[in-house]
């Protein structure tokens, strides 16, 4: 399994980053990696929804289905991912406030490669430090995105 960990401080209030982080169609707007998305559930915030995105990273295209497992509003949430081949994934958000108008976000995303030891020691050497950098480049482009308006 690897693991992404990231926080940044966003000067706008929780409940706009929020709304933000949890609307799938915002999604294009701060994920660098997404590419689509689409049977999202009517109420994408609830416990339970589901949906299905396309991804893209280091050339390769794939699908995840999403299920949001646990969320409390405008605290937490936590996505279980199931992608190709059997691999898993599990994105934890962690919002807190920061003073009076600002927020800070914090981030992991848990990817299980499929075929064990082995897979997993693939996907690192294919994957290297992307995963890392995509996520700091996303939470880059959500905080430019929330405090330029």
């Amino acid at each position: 399994m690897s693991t992404v960990h990231v926080t940044t401080k966003i000067a706008a209030p929780i409940e706009r980053v929020w709304e933000t982080v949890m609307d799938p169609d915002q999604f294009g707007k701060w994920v660098t990696i997404h590419r689509s998305v689409r049977d999202v559930s009517k109420d994408p915030a609830r416990r339970g929804a589901t949906m299905e995105q396309v991804l893209h990273m280091r050339g390769v295209t794939f699908k995840v289905h999403w299920e949001l497992a646990d969320v409390n509003p405008p605290y937490s949430a936590e996505w279980l991912g199931r992608g190709p081949a059997h691999s898993t994934a599990r994105i934890h958000y962690g919002l807190s406030r920061d003073g009076d108008d600002g927020t800070v976000f914090d981030y992991t995303n848990e990817f299980t490669a499929p075929g064990g030891r082995l897979g997993s020691y693939a996907s690192s050497v294919i994957v290297g430090h992307a995963s890392d950098r995509e996520a700091h480049a996303s939470l880059e482009r959500l905080k430019a995105l929330l405090e330029r308006t």
